[in-house]
């Protein structure tokens, strides 16, 4: 499982609209109550040239409102505020031969390090709330985030960079194309994924504030039947479809706790005994500890189910399944290892030769150490002679699964059916490569191939 790990980028610093618009042109402008006037004759010029320039800068637009701002002639630039059926509306600057540069509304309605907006701020009424321009792009990201408050972080060559707060604490940062597409690639990524003072961070939550959705997720944990006073909690890391975090408990215990990003909801509740897979596992528990108290419990749930085995290592497999916990097990001092699928009222546990055909493979257990109890099997069938050397899956049917083996003397090897769903099958049925031929495409071992 890999992190979504936010990089160094190098980001405009947030726009200084006022050094962007002449001071001519704003003083040309007619204020009424303190704001840049929107006469008529602005509108009607707005709406006339901006439409075409928006098309051209190919920022995700309908125009349905827009206003002209000003030229400056001495360097050809035209100055236009626009609105959009979508949502967020723009800031424009036009020049002849030049592609038009384009700044959202949350970004030219910035104010700057005096507390004072530009000359490019969005005033149209269409434009009054920029920020709820961000709720199609948090929404196409896979985020469930009430936005609350929002701002620019900045624009670099390809892509702009948004700040959400959500109502509950939760933040977000919103990467866009530059400029803004909602067609184009969108990510929204937890604040939590950004160091603190970088030049992509949140500023409008804090940590702290962040962290409070694990209260939420602890509730919905005990819900669940995972009881947890927290005594201490941290972000662990974020996949495309989850967040992860770390609690610790008064009485000792520790859980990873599973949130599925786009809802926002709890998933489940892993005990730090096996969570090693979630970003190097638990730091704020004795990780270890439960470890070795986890093996012993699985030693005795496989025990339960007929399967003899020093738990030495595990790792759990993904089920569909809540009622179900399938765990790879290798066994100390021991070449066998086995599959089981553990419910509350029983288990069951195949070993590594038999779990393929089921739908497993183990990954603790090498295949060459099988070798041994197929040539044992071949035995039954009286072929002592095939000393197994190598071995694979050829294909199953709903109730019975097939190994094609080779022998080390060179001659032609042979295929063993077992039944599928049964922990310790033994071999049933005994067939050569000839007769084999129909299941799976036939033997394709090496030795096995028909010669020439």
């Amino acid at each position: 499982m890999y992190p979504m790990r936010p990089f160094a980028i190098g980001l405009t610093a947030a726009l200084a609209v006022a050094v962007l618009v002449p001071s001519a042109v704003i003083s040309a402008q007619k204020e009424q109550k303190g704001k840049p006037a929107i006469d008529a004759k602005a509108r009607e010029a707005g709406m006339k040239e901006a439409p075409a320039i928006m098309q051209a800068s190919g920022a995700s637009c309908t125009v349905s409102d827009a206003r002209y701002i000003g030229e400056d002639k001495k360097a050809g630039a035209k100055y236009f505020e626009v609105a959009c059926n979508e949502g967020m509306g723009f800031a424009l600057v036009a020049k002849k031969d030049t592609a038009p540069q384009v700044y959202s509304c949350l970004e030219s309605s910035q104010p700057g390090p005096d507390g004072k907006v530009g000359g490019l701020a969005c005033i149209l009424p269409g434009n009054a709330n920029p920020g709820a321009g961000l709720d199609a792009y948090v929404k196409k990201g896979g985020a469930s985030c009430e936005i609350e408050n929002t701002r620019a972080i900045g624009t670099g060559a390809k892509n702009s960079y948004f700040e959400v707060a959500c109502k509950g604490g939760a933040g977000y940062v919103v990467q866009t194309t530059a400029p803004m597409n909602i067609g184009g690639e969108v990510a929204v990524n937890s604040c939590l994924l950004y160091e603190e003072g970088g030049n992509v961070s949140c500023k409008l939550t804090n940590r702290q504030t962040q962290l409070q959705i694990v209260d939420t997720l602890n509730t919905a944990a005990a819900a669940a039947g995972t009881k947890c006073a927290i005594k201490d909690k941290r972000y662990v890391l974020s996949t495309k479809a989850d967040n992860y975090f770390e609690v610790a408990c008064e009485d000792g215990k520790g859980y990873m706790y599973q949130q599925t990003s786009a809802t926002g909801a709890f998933n489940r509740a892993i005990p730090c005994a096996q969570a090693g897979f979630v970003g190097g596992g638990c730091t704020m528990t004795d990780a270890v500890a439960a470890q070795t108290e986890q093996a012993g419990f699985y030693s005795k749930l496989a025990g339960k189910a007929g399967f003899t085995c020093d738990v030495e290592k595990y790792g759990l497999l993904p089920t569909n399944d809540p009622k179900k916990e399938i765990v790879e097990l290798k066994c100390k001092g021991s070449d066998v290892g086995g599959i089981a699928v553990f419910t509350a009222t029983d288990g069951k546990v195949f070993d590594c030769l038999t779990a393929e055909m089921n739908g497993f493979r183990c990954s603790f257990t090498k295949k060459d150490t099988q070798y041994a109890r197929l040539t044992k099997d071949l035995i039954g069938f009286n072929k002592a002679s095939c000393q197994v050397s190598d071995a694979r899956i050829i294909g199953s049917t709903d109730t019975e699964g097939f190994i094609e083996v080779a022998c080390s003397d060179g001659l032609p090897g042979w295929v063993l059916g077992y039944p599928i769903g049964v922990a310790k099958p033994a071999a049933k049925e005994f067939l050569s490569c000839t007769q084999a031929k129909g299941i799976g495409g036939g033997c394709k071992l090496p030795t096995n191939k028909p010669k020439a």
